[in-house]
């Protein structure tokens, strides 16, 4: 009998619990839109989701100044890709990467071939 009741005060309480989170869930939402604070975050993540590397940032990442030529571009390319290759951190190794896509369209407008 003792069982019993416990096993419904037990199912009461999570009862009562979970309609106490989704009500507070619910408010914590709905205080979010008024404070534009839900649209921020939208437009925060669209933002983050389209960056795209800059070409300064590209230089940065690869060593290389405004005046290199594109063979030094991938000179530097492949010496960073393959360290990277080595040392196994797919970061570095990403961020090297796109360093260079980000680069291969300014070189192109220059007119350098680009491989």
């Amino acid at each position: 009998m003792a069982a019993k009741i416990l096993a419904n005060l037990i199912i009461m309480g999570s009862g009562v619990m979970a309609r106490a989170v989704v009500q507070a869930y619910r408010q914590a939402l709905a205080n979010a839109s008024k404070n534009g604070v839900a649209q921020e975050a939208v437009q925060n993540a669209i933002h983050k989701g389209s960056k795209v590397m800059t070409e300064q940032e590209a230089r940065q990442i690869l060593g290389i100044t405004e005046e290199s030529t594109w063979e030094e571009v991938l000179k530097k390319y492949d010496i960073l890709f393959e360290r990277n290759v080595k040392n196994g951190s797919f970061y570095l190794q990403s961020k090297v990467h796109r360093a260079k896509e980000s680069l291969e369209n300014v070189y192109q407008v220059k007119g350098e071939g680009t491989r």
